[in-house]
């Protein structure tokens, strides 16, 4: 499943998901997911990705919050016109859930930002049936 998300004329979002099924035991409740973010910077400045805030939520509500320096260990520079892609995984304690977040970048000019990931789902096949 993949969305576009465009939070404005100069940055655009797009997020991938795909259920892991060797990697999870539902009878445990063990669901694992692989997420792939694409940020495509479309301004004429260079941005660079400082840090992280992800909203974890499981099909019962409870939320989850995960912080931290960059992303996959990085601090990626986007030049303008280009994009920067990663995946990275999710594990979750129920067969659906969902996940939002912000980036916090810097421009090259020092202006702070914030690049939305607007919220995307995360379903098992057996969820479905």
């Amino acid at each position: 499943m993949q969305t576009p998300n465009q939070q404005n004329q100069e940055l655009k979002v797009s997020t991938q998901v795909m259920y892991l099924e060797p990697e999870s035991l539902p009878e445990r409740r063990q669901y694992v997911f692989s997420y792939r973010i694409k940020i495509q910077n479309l301004s004429s400045e260079p941005i660079q990705i400082i840090s992280r805030h992800w909203h974890i939520t499981n099909d019962r509500g409870l939320t989850e919050q995960v912080e931290g320096q960059g992303v996959v260990g990085l601090q990626p520079k986007i030049a303008p016109g280009d994009f920067f892609e990663y995946e990275s995984i999710c594990p979750l304690n129920s067969s659906t859930g969902s996940m939002r977040g912000v980036y916090h970048a810097l421009t090259e000019s020092g202006l702070n930002i914030q690049i939305e990931i607007p919220e995307f789902y995360l379903i098992a096949p057996e969820a479905l049936q």
